[in-house]
């Protein structure tokens, strides 16, 4: 649903939390997201007979829900239920990471089962979908933005994120699930022109989900958003307002509104309530459900026992993509006795005005944002790159276990 004028600077700061039993039934699910909606006003408030509704879900990897990676299909399932019980027509969409199958994610996560059992589930990168550019009235970084026809066309979107952490802007919610829809390019765009929080919470300003609810039955703590390790939290939160909902689960999860990149721009831009004084939560307190999640940071340096003299230079402008291949890299590294050949060399992603100063003997560029500098430092071309040209770049070559970089690379094709 695109925003009209003033619609923004009105919206409902109620939000709900509700606990689930452990390990919850298909019942379990469909029951506590009702009473979410039901304590936020109802589904009644938010859509009427013959709204197009479309439900986004966050399926970035072909990975299943209980891993805490993938929004589980029944808390879609619940929420499409209720919009055709007041006269909506949802239809479940989603775009996977830039490079990434959807469909392969939708296989994986569970939803090919809703197609089975009648629900419109689609692919947003599937050849033939129609795009519109629309502009972005509020924007600086971002004046305009190419959408799926079908996300414009919608009288209501509900974001249905996972409850994770994430490497970049601390945790992965509501208001950055919604750059889930952009085409691979445009998302590429968010992260190398524009700075991600800042451009995301611009689109906020035009592209608002009227509802949001957070899976947060299996949430993921560390490595997000694809490589942390699950949490069972039995939760779902809802709200209308979606920087209030992100503001309420980051304080659940332990972070705060700085911590929280996206979230942190909305509220600045005024998209949004980002302060918890101002947000009446109902129905379990934060206090009785909350529990501290691992940040990123410190789930990689506890996890890779990176070697000495290794470093890691990015900003707001490198993209998961990147990020997560680098992650990658490391772990596959490691995997194959390989780590230590990164010692003493510092990494650099995303977009840079200038390079760190270091021996450049050991500096390595990953990603095409840094081409500029290919000529100053080994350089390894790709956006994102593969694992195995990054794992090349620290200088691994037949001498030191060219096999195992060859198993690496069977292993992803």
């Amino acid at each position: 649903m695109l925003c009209r004028d003033g619609d923004w600077l009105t919206m409902n700061t109620l939000v709900a939390v509700v606990k689930t039993q452990q390990k919850p039934s298909d019942k379990e699910i469909d029951v506590a997201v009702r009473h979410a909606v039901r304590l936020i006003g109802g589904m009644s408030r938010v859509v009427k007979t013959g709204d197009r509704v479309v439900i986004k879900p966050n399926l970035v990897i072909a990975r299943a829900p209980d891993t805490g990676a993938t929004t589980d299909p029944r808390v879609c399932r619940a929420i499409a239920d209720m919009v055709m019980e007041h006269g909506g027509k949802p239809t479940i969409a989603e775009s996977s990471f830039v490079g990434l199958d959807t469909e392969e994610a939708i296989e994986v996560a569970g939803y090919n089962r809703l197609r089975e059992q009648g629900y419109e589930v689609i692919d947003l990168k599937a050849r033939g979908t129609e795009r519109v550019t629309i502009p972005v009235p509020q924007g600086t970084a971002l004046k305009e933005v190419s959408l799926p026809k079908i996300i414009v066309d919608a009288d209501v979107i509900v974001s249905v994120p996972k409850m994770k952490t994430h490497d970049q802007s601390g945790a992965t919610l509501s208001i950055k699930n919604m750059k889930g829809v952009l085409p691979d390019a445009w998302k590429r765009s968010f992260h190398h022109r524009f700075g991600v929080f800042h451009s995301t919470a611009e689109l906020l300003t035009v592209l608002k989900p009227s509802l949001s609810v957070v899976d947060g039955i299996t949430a993921m703590s560390g490595v997000g958003p694809a490589y942390g390790d699950p949490v069972e939290m039995d939760l779902i939160i809802a709200g209308k307002d979606p920087v209030a909902v992100d503001t309420v689960t980051g304080a659940i999860m332990g972070f705060a509104l700085h911590e929280l990149g996206c979230v942190r721009e909305a509220a600045r831009l005024g998209v949004g309530t980002g302060d918890l004084k101002s947000i009446e939560v109902v129905g379990e307190s934060i206090s009785r459900v909350c529990r501290k999640f691992k940040h990123a940071e410190e789930a990689i340096a506890e996890l890779l026992q990176l070697p000495e003299g290794f470093d890691l230079v990015v900003n707001e402008k490198a993209c998961s993509g990147c990020r997560n291949q680098i992650l990658s890299s490391l772990l596959d590294m490691r995997e194959a006795g390989l780590l230590e050949s990164a010692a003493g060399w510092t990494v650099v992603a995303g977009k840079a005005d200038e390079l760190p100063v270091v021996t450049t003997e050991r500096l390595l560029l990953v990603g095409a944002c840094l081409a500029n500098f290919k000529r100053q430092a080994r350089f390894v071309q790709g956006c994102p790159p593969n694992s195995r040209d990054v794992i090349r770049g620290f200088g691994v070559n037949e001498a030191v276990g060219m096999v195992n970089i060859d198993a690496i690379e069977a292993e992803e094709t």
